[in-house]
């Protein structure tokens, strides 16, 4: 399976966080499936530590980029193939960075991993929390 992690998801797996539901934490440590995460997350992440609403134990532009990769997660760059996707959206989620996310899942057809539960009224494929 070709999964695309949110960013509340991949902050959770990082820190162990018991939020993080078992069967996603298992989802993302298969090595049977592809995983990604966007530079859409990395670019949320940033911001959200610069406002002080994200703490992090480095500042988030190389910690996260260095935790993706020991965790064995690809990076996935935003580029104009999203931008169809973008713009076809309902205006449901007002947050543009989940929207983005949505759209890069439509472009490369991959399952989001998420809990957040508008992501369920869009046209995207979500892993589920079984």
């Amino acid at each position: 399976m070709r999964l695309l992690v949110d960013t509340h998801v991949f902050l959770w797996y990082i820190a162990a966080d018991p939020k993080l539901p078992d069967s996603l934490r298992g989802a993302i440590q298969n090595a049977s499936n592809d995983v990604f995460l966007s530079s859409v997350s990395v670019w949320e992440a940033v911001i959200k530590h610069n406002l002080g609403k994200l703490f992090l134990p480095a500042p988030p532009a190389t910690y996260l980029p260095q935790q993706r990769s020991a965790h064995s997660i690809t990076a996935l760059s935003v580029d104009e193939g999203a931008m169809p996707h973008l713009a076809d959206l309902p205006p449901l989620h007002r947050d543009p960075f989940d929207r983005l996310l949505i759209a890069q899942a439509m472009q490369h057809e991959l399952t989001l991993i998420t809990v957040d539960r508008i992501f369920s009224a869009y046209p995207v494929h979500l892993l589920e929390n079984r």
